[in-house]
């Protein structure tokens, strides 16, 4: 599969809350970030259980906007991403950088930005407001 389309399908499955479909696209030992809570999780059942903590909090939705590959299974992404609360108020509308490894036609890794600190906290886009 084209990394291009691998990438736009998980997004999509993202922004439709369909789990098993973005999950298959990732390896077993896939990396991701906890944005909305800070840190990382490993595996693909540690994914499913924060993505479902995520979306009883927050509504998320994330559009690419452009797909970059680089040297080592590296692809950057700039998404256009919005973060509303249950209730449909706009929390975070924002461009952010995700940056994805592929490793044999499955997303592997996935970190936000050039720089983040993975060890940091939640990211502002999901500051909870009172």
């Amino acid at each position: 599969m084209d990394t291009k389309i691998l990438i736009e399908r998980a997004y999509s499955a993202f922004n439709q809350r369909d789990s098993d479909r973005a999950l298959a696209l990732m390896t077993e030992d896939v990396s991701w970030p906890k944005a909305s809570e800070g840190g990382k999780v490993v595996g693909k059942e540690e994914i499913r259980a924060y993505w479902t903590r995520q979306w009883s909090e927050f509504d998320p939705h994330v559009e690419p906007l452009a797909i970059t590959e680089g040297d080592g299974g590296k692809v950057r992404v700039r998404v256009h991403q919005t973060v509303k609360n249950l209730q449909g108020n706009v929390l975070s509308d924002s461009e952010v950088l995700h940056v994805f490894t592929v490793n044999n036609g499955l997303i592997a890794a996935m970190d936000l930005g050039d720089d983040a600190d993975p060890t940091a906290g939640p990211s502002a886009a999901f500051a909870h407001q009172s």
